[in-house]
């Protein structure tokens, strides 16, 4: 394995003039602009005294200085501590202070609020939207000078060193989203880091010249792995959206972009999918069409060939995670062999546990463990019997920031992490995740319920967009739906038409689970569900 800072200076090398971090529609940094901007943060981190080992945190919105800001941190030996845009800016306070950061990146609007808050530790603050200096403790001298000084022919190829060697040093603190309780900060060696990243490398291979859109938070393990760091060790360009991704604007993007690999949530897709190819593929004549062999081949090639082309047309495979995908929709990607696969992972395991390629990927499951990763079902027959999911290898967290309490509850007694997740393995090592542990409920007669397998049922039906699965009581439960308007306001006519419906979904429901697990009402809220940056549900919300 090697450091991910080996494979980032080497692409900075081979590459030096070629697009690196790009805002979409916006600032373009060539691999060597990049290189310039990090000499220039380390400078700034020399100036105010940051030393190895120092934490700097960064809160703002994706952007390329945002990548910059990245690599320039840990190539300094400092502790990057990414806080999610989406965190209020009360809680990103609490989360600086809690983090010990010395240095923080942050736009200027934020920084009005965070500099009356007391946050003791830092000597610095710099504006992510510029690199410029915000505020310094201590007076720093003029910057433009100690580069022309340390670079008199301006930073040069052979100026840049940025590989490292030790993978055992503390990398990164990452504080959770948490969709079952508050944020905590997850320990991240680059031994955890540089082992996802070189499992990308190998396993999904990219070439200079090739693309990739940038849409998952970046302060977030997922897509600071696989839509930054792992294409951009690989000399790929990088092309940061900085929109909210809707559909709409995803295609645009799509289109303009090329990407050769697509990582997203299920979200993303399913919007996709059940506004472009479900309504198409469910019309009567196309029904009886598709159940002739020989036409139903050519209509299955046609309408991926169109599903490519849309999605920019040299797009390889599409990698989704976070949840599981609707049925529905996996259903008809499984029926045009649409090149898709889901994984399996999360922030304390930087962030894969399972994938596998989409030519051998199992329906229904999520990958295969991956390299350096073992995964063990804690129950008397890990085929059948559902149990924990845990997890040891080299992506594991050392535990959490400053909460011993935390780490130690993490952990089983002989060093496996809990994930917190239940499911099997097959036969073939198959991963199959049948919901959460904190979300599982307990019956009146000792039966586990899962909520996610009757939420799947559930989201089948007419007029939902998606569903909760909550308990009420001793052992009632009740379906929570965000209706499903076809894009319309959620008018008094239109509600009045989904109660109606859900009643009609209740009975449908019900006659599909067996007596313990019956639901015994559907309540509508209000518009979605609120959701982490990862569009999971926070389910801890509505428990």
């Amino acid at each position: 394995m090697k450091h991910f800072l080996y494979y980032f200076n080497n692409a900075v090398h081979a590459n030096w003039n070629a697009p690196a971090l790009c805002d979409f529609h916006g600032d373009v940094f060539t691999f060597g602009q990049t290189a310039t901007e990090i000499e220039r943060l380390h400078l700034i981190f020399k100036s105010v005294g940051v030393q190895a080992g120092d934490k700097i945190a960064i809160y703002g919105k994706n952007s390329a200085r945002w990548g910059i800001t990245f690599f320039g941190v840990t190539s300094a030996d400092a502790v990057a501590v990414p806080i999610l845009n989406d965190f209020t800016v009360d809680s990103a306070a609490n989360l600086i202070k809690h983090s010990e950061s010395r240095v923080l990146f942050t736009d200027e609007a934020a920084w009005k609020t965070l500099s009356e808050s007391g946050i003791d530790r830092l000597v610095c603050a710099i504006n992510i939207d510029t690199l410029e200096i915000l505020w310094s403790a201590t007076p720093i001298d003029d910057l433009d000078k100690q580069m022309a000084e340390k670079f008199p022919n301006g930073v040069r190829p052979e100026d840049v060193n940025f590989s490292k060697e030790n993978l055992d040093t503390l990398l990164m603190i990452d504080y959770t989203s948490g969709t079952t309780s508050t944020p905590k900060g997850v320990m991240l060696t680059a031994r955890n880091f540089s082992s996802n990243i070189d499992f990308g490398i190998h396993r999904l291979p990219a070439n200079p010249g090739d693309h990739m859109l940038s849409m998952l938070p970046l302060a977030h393990l997922y897509g600071m792995a696989f839509e930054l760091t792992y294409p951009l060790c690989q000399g790929c360009a990088i092309y940061f959206l900085g929109k909210t991704p809707t559909p709409s604007v995803l295609l645009q993007a799509f289109a303009e972009v090329q990407p050769y690999l697509i990582i997203t949530v299920p979200l993303v897709m399913e919007k996709i999918f059940k506004n472009k190819v479900i309504p198409v593929v469910n019309k009567p004549a196309m029904k009886v069409a598709l159940m002739i062999p020989g036409v139903r081949q050519l209509i299955c090639s046609k309408i991926r060939k169109t599903l490519i082309s849309a999605l920019g047309g040299k797009v390889r495979s599409i990698i989704i995670g976070g949840a599981a995908l609707a049925k529905n929709v996996e259903k008809t990607m499984r029926m045009i062999k649409f090149p898709y696969t889901v994984g399996y992972g999360m922030t304390e395991c930087a962030p894969l546990i399972g994938y596998e390629d989409w030519e051998h990927f199992a329906k229904r499951s999520c990958g295969k463990p991956v390299a350096g990763m073992n995964v063990r079902i804690d129950s008397e027959n890990a085929r059948e019997c559902v149990g924990e999911i845990q997890v040891n290898g080299d992506n594991v967290t050392i535990g959490y920031f400053n909460n011993p309490e935390a780490t130690a509850a993490a952990f089983t007694e002989d060093g496996w992490f809990r994930t917190g997740d239940l499911g099997i393995i097959d036969k073939h090592g198959n991963i199959y995740i049948r919901g959460r542990s904190k979300a599982m409920i307990l019956s009146a007669n000792g039966q586990n319920i899962y909520p996610e397998e009757i939420e799947d049922q559930l989201n089948e039906m007419p007029m939902v967009a998606e569903s909760l699965i909550v308990e009420r009581g001793k052992g009632k439960l009740v379906g929570l739906v965000a209706v499903d308007t076809a894009g319309k306001p959620l008018t008094a006519e239109i509600k009045a038409e989904a109660e109606t419906t859900m009643k009609e979904n209740l009975v449908a429901l019900n006659q599909l689970l067996p007596n313990y697990s019956q639901v015994a009402a559907i309540e509508l809220i209000d518009g979605e569900f609120e959701k982490t940056p990862k569009r999971s549900i926070k389910r801890f919300l509505y428990s």
